[in-house]
């Protein structure tokens, strides 16, 4: 049995998935760190040990910006692992998304069901989501002055360009060139770009998770 989408919602919930899964992860941070248990020990403070409570009121700030920048930090790098779940999937099934063609030895080969273009923008969509998602954490994690970049994260960050307006792109062309194909027509124009720039996209996806796995 085939597994459809409303094409309606099917557009609709890229909007709701980019806005509200990042409020509803950011909400549980919130909440697990104003959760966390207060320590019942009287330990003195450090302007008891005799330390300016300028300077300890400076560095308890930094370091309270340190722990939260190295805590999203984390998150991004989990979720980042977790969004290869559905992007190799929508990879996958993009061999059941393919139009009707002509292979190379003249023959036209039938293409994909609806249903099956559907799985495909839908587990896209949820790509996409979950991409924004991850991206948010890197971006909204607090900047801390003096810090120099690494290697690895200076590749990292070369490659977010990269992969980063590819998925913007990818499921904007996506929905092109699903217009098209449902409307009967052959892909044609930039929407026929659709598969090229989904593989860079995915490509410099791969490498920036590996770009920052290898110590060098």
């Amino acid at each position: 049995m085939g597994i459809s989408m409303n094409p309606k919602a099917a557009r609709l919930f890229p909007g709701v998935a980019i806005l509200v899964i990042p409020l509803l992860v950011s909400g549980l941070l919130r909440a697990q760190v104003a959760g966390a248990p207060a320590s019942n020990g009287q330990a003195p403070s450090l302007g008891d040990l005799g330390f300016p409570t300028d300077q300890t009121k400076g560095s308890a700030q930094d370091q309270a910006r340190l722990d939260r920048r190295s805590h999203m930090l984390k998150i991004h790098q989990k979720l980042g692992l977790i969004t290869l779940a559905p992007l190799i999937a929508t990879l996958v099934a993009s061999n059941g998304a393919k139009p009707p063609h002509v292979n190379a030895s003249g023959v036209m080969v039938a293409g994909g069901t609806t249903s099956s273009r559907d799985l495909h923008a839908g587990l896209g969509i949820a790509t996409a989501g979950m991409y924004f998602t991850t991206a948010y954490f890197a971006i909204r994690a607090p900047k801390i002055s003096g810090t120099k970049t690494r290697g690895p994260i200076i590749v990292h960050k070369i490659l977010a360009c990269i992969h980063g307006p590819g998925m913007i792109l990818t499921p904007i062309l996506g929905e092109m060139a699903y217009q098209q194909i449902n409307s009967g027509q052959k892909v044609h124009g930039i929407a026929s770009a659709h598969g090229a720039v989904a593989a860079v996209t995915a490509i410099a996806y791969g490498a920036a998770m590996l770009s920052v796995s290898i110590k060098f």
